[in-house]
């Protein structure tokens, strides 16, 4: 149900922007700005929902949770890096929309480093000296 209540505000979005976009093209940008916000708004608190369930799953398996957290970060930073740069696109903004793109997988490699060292250190010990 809640899928047909996104396809439907998109496809009403949209209708709008196509009449709107010849007379007023800030506000038909501000109006699918706004669009994509919305969804994102729904979609947090099933989101939310998912990270309490890994977390969950995560301590059960003794797993550690700075690592868990890690990965939900990294998850978060790609998926407002592509919310951010879709935007941007829809804007005609490309070379921008590039940018933040590229700042987002810089970023996401950045925190990964802890993750791949402990992965590194863990193959090395396992190998046979």
């Amino acid at each position: 149900m809640d899928m047909i209540q996104i396809v439907g505000l998109g496809l009403i979005t949209t209708v709008l922007v196509l009449i709107i976009k010849e007379q007023k093209p800030m506000f038909a940008f501000l109006l699918t700005a706004f669009t994509g916000i919305t969804i994102f708004l729904f979609l947090i608190g099933k989101i939310s929902s998912v990270i309490f369930v890994l977390e969950d799953l995560a301590s059960k398996a003794d797993i550690n949770t700075v690592f868990l957290k890690t990965i939900l970060k990294i998850i978060g930073i790609a998926y407002i890096a592509e919310f951010g740069a879709q935007i941007v696109r829809d804007a005609g903004q490309e070379s921008i929309a590039s940018k933040i793109e590229l700042a987002g997988k810089i970023i996401i490699m950045v925190m990964a480093i802890p993750i791949v060292s402990v992965i590194i250190e863990t193959v090395v010990k396992l190998l046979p000296a």
